[in-house]
């Protein structure tokens, strides 16, 4: 009967994520000689090659890729035994692993977080920002107990709660055409220059689909990093964006260049939500914290609505 034991496992998937001996002894606080030690006593355990030794290169065989891939989960579902355990003892205790959209996080966060530590005084919030893709993949991997984006979303392995939708307001030029209008519609931004972020933030993929309905065309010449950077660029004078209502308030609403615009209703929204392991041991914190994002960011919207 084979005796693996798991921080033989840890190694393994340490040389997976770094690729180097030396980068992985010190994220797992070992010496490089005693890791690389125990991987060779691992594939003479196992029987099988799994890592590929080269003077400049480490790589994972086959079965080394196969195997990390469920070392991985067998590494989550120890730690949340030891989870679970804690949080018997006080579920809305402990560090709660939470991501966010760089769409989402600056602009919810202001509205939430001292609701969330009024009321969950003992839970402490690790934040990360993501975009959707490594979000998920870290959520499946154990590496977030929670993720905050927008929805729908593949949740093979997952859950998820619908949270508050958010409408898009229409950023344009100050001295565009429609800029002093008290509403739009989005066929007025037919044949606009359409400012989008680049690719992999689900924000674009959204405001596309919006306008393309529309048959405003993207700048193709021109993809932004961020909010803050296609807020810019609409206050140039190079073409028009959506933006969350959100980011169009407090402290980013009055960015100069630039004036926000509702859409008439029905007015195009995107979906929030929370999305978790449906294995999760923090599914009393996650539930708590979700409750007060649901309540505090519609407040938001609808405050800003008015």
């Amino acid at each position: 009967m084979l005796d693996i034991k798991l921080k033989d496992l840890r190694y393994l998937v340490a040389v997976a994520d770094t690729r180097h001996f030396g980068r992985a002894a010190q994220r797992c606080f070992v010496s490089q000689p005693t890791l690389s030690a125990q991987l060779k006593k691992l594939e003479s355990s196992l029987g099988v090659q799994l890592i590929e030794r080269q003077p400049s290169n480490v790589a994972l065989t086959d079965a080394g890729r196969q195997i990390v891939e469920r070392a991985r989960r067998i590494i989550t579902a120890c730690e949340e035994v030891g989870t679970l355990a804690r949080t018997h003892r006080d579920p809305l205790a402990g560090t709660l692993r939470v991501a966010l959209l760089p769409t989402i996080g600056p602009y919810l966060l202001p509205h939430v977080l001292g609701p969330i530590q009024h009321a969950l005084p003992r839970l402490q919030l690790h934040l990360h920002e993501y975009q959707t893709a490594p979000m998920l993949e870290k959520l499946r991997a154990g590496e977030l107990d929670l993720g905050i984006l927008a929805l729908p979303v593949e949740l093979e392995g997952l859950e998820a709660l619908e949270l508050f939708s958010e409408p898009f307001m229409a950023a344009l030029p100050e001295r565009h055409r429609l800029a002093r209008r008290a509403s739009i519609h989005v066929s007025d931004l037919a044949e606009a220059p359409l400012l989008l972020l680049e690719e992999g933030h689900c924000l674009r993929d959204q405001a596309l689909a919006v306008c393309s309905q529309a048959g405003a065309r993207e700048q193709q010449d021109f993809r932004a990093t961020s909010l803050e950077t296609l807020r810019q660029m609409v206050a140039a004078g190079t073409g028009v964006t959506l933006l969350p209502r959100l980011a169009t308030e407090g402290a980013y609403g009055g960015a100069r260049g630039v004036a926000v615009v509702p859409f008439a209703r029905p007015a195009p929204t995107r979906q929030l939500g929370a999305v978790w392991r449906k294995t999760t041991a923090r599914r009393a914190a996650i539930e708590a914290l979700c409750a007060i994002v649901a309540e505090r960011g519609a407040q938001a919207v609808h405050a800003g609505s008015r």
